[in-house]
């Protein structure tokens, strides 16, 4: 749960987080609550068979915490080796998923919509 500490600033446990099910595994959404944030960040447990998809007005960026040795990530047809550290932003339209076991923190802009999920 967010919890708001003063005006300057906002605190995230994502340890008290909910996770919710999305199309990669397992979503945890911090801010989507907090009005003066244009965005939401989430921690999330990649499956192994996470869905293809794509937003139409999400801008994603993926940064790799944690990743099996042969992760990758397909972008529309294009498949790229991933590894902690790795950063991805994939703009609006882009098809993409996870390919292996992995944990992301994603960076949304703006706010993540579900209703902004779309799927071939």
């Amino acid at each position: 749960m967010n919890q708001t500490l003063s005006s300057g600033y906002e605190l995230a446990d994502f340890s008290d987080i909910a996770g919710v099910p999305c199309p990669c595994g397992t979503a945890r959404r911090a801010f989507a609550d907090v009005e003066d944030f244009p965005g939401t960040v989430h921690v999330t447990e990649i499956s192994e068979n996470a869905r293809l998809h794509y937003h139409k007005t999400l801008t994603e960026t993926y940064y790799f915490l944690e990743c099996e040795p042969d992760a990758r990530m397909q972008l529309d047809d294009e498949l790229i080796p991933v590894r902690p550290g790795t950063c991805v932003m994939i703009r609006p339209g882009t098809r993409h998923r996870a390919i292996g076991r992995a944990k992301v923190l994603i960076l949304v802009l703006p706010k993540f919509d579900p209703q902004d999920e779309w799927f071939d």
